[in-house]
C-alpha cells in the first residue's frame, strides 16, 4: 500500500511547541514581566494558526521534486530581527560557515541533526523523502515564547527570559517542530482528540532520536526529556514534557504543574488545545519509552524503526486513535522482526498504559 502524502487532503496544522494552556496560565500572572510576553505570543500563534488554515486550504498540489532524491540537506536559515514577517532576512544558506549568531548556527545545526536521523537510520531524504528544502526562522517576534512548523517552515523565538529561554537551545525542540512536517508528508494525522495526541506524541518521539542520535545515548542513558534547557532558572521544572515519567517535568508556583496523564486512566477529557492534544499525549509518549528501554541499545534502530513503520505505512488514518497505532505498531513489529522479543515488547508497553491492541 503506498504512503498517504499531504497531498491526500490536507489537514492544515499550526503546531507549537508550548502548549496554549501553559500560556494562557502565564497571561494571567500578576506579574507583568510574565503575562504580556504570554499574551502576545497568543495573539500571534493564533494569527499564524488562522494564516495556516485559510493558506492550507487554498494551496495548490505540490508537484513531485525530479530528478535523484538529495542525500544532504537544503537548509537555509533567516533572521526576523524581532519581527513577525517571514521567512525574514536570509543570513545563512546551505554550506555557508557558522555566523556570529548562535541561534541561526543551532538552528542550522539541528536541522542538519534531522535531516541526517532520517536518511541514516530510515533512509528517508528530509521530511518529505524527496530532499526537501529545510527553511528556518530566528529572533521571531519580541520575547515570543514559542517555536512553531507552519506547513512551510521552522520558526524560533527568544522567550521572555523569565520562564522560556532561546528556543534553539534544545535539539529535540528544533526535531520535534520540523517531525509534524514528517507527519504532515506521511500519516497527515488530524490535529484534534487521540489522532493530536498522536501527533504530537510522534514529534516528541522523533525529537528524543534525533537528541539521542546526536549525541550518540542508548535508551537507557537518554534523558526522555522534550525541552530541556528551555526553562529559565526561576522555573521549578526540568522540561516541557517527560516522556518516562509524564506528569513530572515541572511543578512551578507560575506554570502550574505538569498535566500529562501517563496511562488511559489519568486520560484527560477537554475541549481546549483542540481536545488536549499536547496533554494527553504523554500517554503514547510512555509507551514508545517503555518500549525502548525494554528493547535497549538505540531507540532510533528498533523502536524507532517500528513506529516510522507505521508513519509510513499508509494504513494509519488521519483520524487514528490510540488502540488504532498501538494495534499498527504490533503489527509493524512483527512484520519487520517476526515473532521475535519486539513484538512482545510493543504490546507489553501499550498494555502498561492502559491501550488495548486486540481488535475490538
Amino acid at each position: 500500500m503506498q504512503p498517504r502524502t499531504h497531498d491526500d487532503g490536507l489537514n492544515p496544522v499550526f503546531c507549537t511547541i508550548v502548549p496554549p494552556h501553559v500560556l494562557d496560565k502565564l497571561s494571567h500572572s500578576g506579574d507583568a514581566r510574565l503575562a504580556d510576553p504570554a499574551r502576545r505570543t497568543l495573539e500571534a500563534d493564533g494569527l499564524r494558526r488562522n494564516h495556516r488554515r485559510m493558506t492550507a486550504l487554498a494551496a495548490a498540489p505540490a508537484t513531485p521534486t525530479a530528478g535523484a532524491v538529495p542525500a544532504k540537506p537544503h537548509r537555509t536559515l533567516y533572521d526576523c530581527e524581532n519581527g513577525t514577517s517571514l521567512p525574514g532576512t536570509k543570513v545563512r544558506d546551505e554550506g555557508d560557515k557558522p555566523t556570529s549568531d548562535a541561534s541561526v548556527n543551532r538552528a542550522y545545526a539541528g536541522l542538519g541533526a534531522t535531516f541526517d536521523l532520517l536518511l541514516s537510520a530510515y533512509g528517508r531524504s528530509s521530511i518529505d523523502g524527496k530532499g526537501l528544502p529545510l527553511i528556518g526562522s530566528v529572533h521571531y517576534g519580541r520575547e515570543y515564547n514559542n517555536a512553531f512548523f507552519d506547513g512551510e517552515q521552522m520558526v524560533f523565538g527568544d522567550g521572555d527570559g523569565e520562564i522560556f529561554l532561546d528556543f534553539t537551545y534544545a535539539i529535540d525542540v528544533i526535531a520535534h517542530e520540523l517531525a509534524h512536517g514528517l507527519t504532515q508528508y506521511t500519516a497527515n494525522l488530524r490535529y484534534e482528540g487521540q489522532s493530536g495526541a498522536l501527533n504530537e506524541s510522534v514529534s516528541d518521539v522523533f525529537g528524543s532520536l534525533v537528541k539521542q542520535y546526536s549525541l550518540g545515548q542508548s535508551a537507557e542513558q537518554a534523558d526522555w526529556l522534550i525541552g530541556a534547557g528551555l526553562l529559565a532558572p526561576r522555573v521549578s521544572g526540568d522540561a516541557l514534557r517527560s516522556m518516562k515519567a509524564p506528569g513530572t517535568a515541572y511543578d512551578d508556583d507560575v506554570l502550574g504543574k505538569d498535566p500529562q496523564p501517563a496511562s488511559m486512566e489519568e486520560y484527560v477529557e477537554t475541549e481546549e488545545d483542540n481536545g488536549g492534544v499536547h496533554i494527553n499525549s504523554g500517554i503514547p509518549n510512555r509507551a514508545f519509552y517503555l518500549l525502548a528501554t525494554a528493547l535497549g541499545g538505540n531507540a532510533w534502530e528498533r523502536a524507532g524503526q517500528i513506529w516510522f513503520d507505521v508513519l509510513t505505512g499508509g494504513e494509519l488514518t488521519a483520524t487514528a486513535d490510540f488502540a488504532e497505532f498501538a494495534r499498527l505498531t504490533v503489527a509493524a513489529a512483527g512484520s519487520r522482526f517476526g515473532e521475535r522479543g519486539e513484538k512482545e515488547a510493543v504490546l507489553k508497553a501499550w498494555s502498561e498504559v492502559g491501550v488495548p491492541t486486540a481488535a475490538e
